[in-house]
């Protein structure tokens, strides 16, 4: 028995080998990538990594990391279909679906279109969707932890995105400055920015009421602190701050003019010149970012990605 049982064993192990020889081989990892910073206040750019081969843990825990200590990292020459788009934006987060639903990407609302096109006399994507300096969904109660901007169509020139490390722009305050701001709140609103772009745009046609009713105005702290490094930004925008909590209006007006100023100086500026095949992720907790408006004859398309981010502090 002992030797019937023997061989029995060594016949499924050879079976067992054979099956294993023949099964296709899992897909190998990516994780052999490289992440060079850029001579810049913020940014770096990772090479090696295909976005349709799976990523470990530790992989995805390196390029969490690069994304907190560079607030913009970018991914060269990825060609990913919108369901990996989004299973990989996942991995950071649950998503975040935007409120303007008409420029979904069809059957992937998780999926913002960006596009200065104009197809049968409409806008296929938001035309002017980085007309002034913001953080994408700061109006939210959880703002974005970061978007991911991958390229479609990309124009011959122009078309630049350019962001501000705001880690630096917080740093290099006055102190008097920095006093003055401590403890303060700002009022972030989507209607607010909305209804002024409204009046540069004809394609912003009115929100509808239901769209209103899930943005409300939200008050958040001017100097945050980033969850997973302590350091402190500022956290207020162009685009969606309206103003400080209890300071007069002419008052609270002029601050964050002077606070945007401050933090768009060249020095603290990093301009994406896109390749094709880029995917961008920035982080909307230390980062503020801007796209000028591409003429509608350079056609520019892309497609974005938010993930949630905790309650700032």
């Amino acid at each position: 028995m002992e030797v019937s049982l023997n061989v029995l064993q060594r016949h499924q192990a050879m079976s067992s080998a054979i099956t294993s020889a023949f099964r296709p081989a899992p897909p190998a990892s990516t994780d052999s990538f490289s992440i060079r910073a850029f001579d810049g206040p913020l940014g770096a750019e990772i090479n090696g990594l295909d976005l349709n081969r799976p990523l470990s843990e530790q992989g995805l825990a390196e390029i969490r990391a690069a994304l907190v200590k560079h607030g913009v990292v970018v991914f060269r020459d990825q060609r990913i279909p919108p369901e990996q788009h989004i299973a990989f934006s996942r991995r950071f987060g649950p998503l975040q679906v935007h409120v303007l639903n008409r420029f979904h990407l069809q059957h992937h609302p998780e999926i913002l279109i960006v596009s200065n096109v104009i197809e049968n006399g409409q806008p296929i994507g938001l035309v002017d969707a980085g007309a002034d300096w913001h953080s994408d969904l700061s109006y939210m109660p959880k703002p974005s932890l970061g978007s991911l901007l991958y390229a479609q169509e990309l124009p011959p020139e122009q078309g630049d995105t350019l962001y501000a490390n705001m880690f630096n722009a917080y740093d290099t305050l006055p102190a008097d400055v920095k006093k003055t701001l401590e403890g303060r709140r700002a009022v972030h609103s989507y209607v607010y920015r909305y209804k002024r772009l409204q009046k540069l745009s004809p394609w912003r046609v009115d929100l509808t009421q239901k769209q209103i009713d899930e943005v409300p105005e939200v008050e958040h702290p001017v100097i945050r602190t980033h969850p997973e490094n302590g350091r402190k930004a500022l956290f207020v925008s162009e685009g969606f701050t309206s103003h400080i909590v209890g300071l007069p209006r002419d008052e609270s007006d002029a601050l964050l003019k002077y606070l945007h100023e401050h933090t768009i100086r060249a020095e603290n500026v990093y301009t994406h010149k896109w390749r094709a095949h880029d995917i961008v992720f920035w982080d909307n907790r230390s980062t503020v970012h801007y796209a000028a408006i591409t003429p509608q004859h350079l056609r520019r398309t892309l497609y974005r990605t938010t993930v949630e981010g905790d309650v700032p502090f």
